[in-house]
């Protein structure tokens, strides 16, 4: 398998945004984002994922989050489709399930080449430090539509809006670890009957 590496920029007048990613890393990270709490899960992709990850982003904060985590996942959405190319080879499905004290959560994706984002999160606070909880649905939702992924994110279990939140980054970067590990009894070959993704 190639190397999986991708580098890309965003601009637009509300972000300015740059990502590197390596899909075989060891989950190094080096993160900038100027929401905390966001810069935290991102972390988290990186950690549980093994995915080396760089993010640069400065956006109109003195608006709100909301453009700058949006476009973050139409970004890693974009650089993880550059750096995964064909699909050739790669195990195509992931899941995962992930506790944190009293919260649940279990997240399954699948590199489909359709966009889909189905998510049930009652979050039981709507910000945790300076992070708007409804901002994990426009991540989410940035990150399939521009990676080509279905991807089903489901809060089981939780009273901590931290922990749910936490919870659901962890659980999608073991999911995405699994769809993304090579399968070494399809060697180079793309998993779908159509012979394309």
């Amino acid at each position: 398998m190639t190397n999986r590496v991708a580098e890309l920029r965003r601009d637009t007048k509300e972000t300015q945004i740059r990502v590197r990613i390596d899909l075989d890393g060891c989950g190094d990270a080096q993160l900038s984002t100027g929401i905390g709490f966001f810069d935290h899960m991102l972390d988290q992709i990186a950690r549980h994922g093994l995915i080396d990850l760089e993010i640069d982003a400065v956006g109109d904060l003195h608006i709100d989050g909301h453009h700058t985590v949006e476009d973050v996942g139409i970004t890693l959405g974009q650089a993880v489709a550059q750096a995964v190319g064909d699909k050739r080879g790669i195990s195509r499905y992931g899941h995962a399930y992930v506790p944190l004290d009293e919260a649940l959560s279990r997240v399954v994706i699948d590199f489909s080449g359709r966009p889909g984002l189905h998510m049930n999160v009652p979050f039981k606070s709507g910000m945790v430090g300076g992070f708007d909880t409804q901002l994990a649905f426009e991540f989410f939702q940035g990150f399939a539509n521009h990676a080509l992924v279905t991807l089903h994110v489901d809060n089981l279990k939780g009273d901590n809006a931290h922990h749910q939140c936490e919870t659901i980054f962890k659980a999608f970067a073991r999911a995405l670890r699994m769809a993304l590990t090579p399968d070494p009894r399809a060697a180079g070959v793309i998993p779908s009957t159509k012979g394309s993704l």
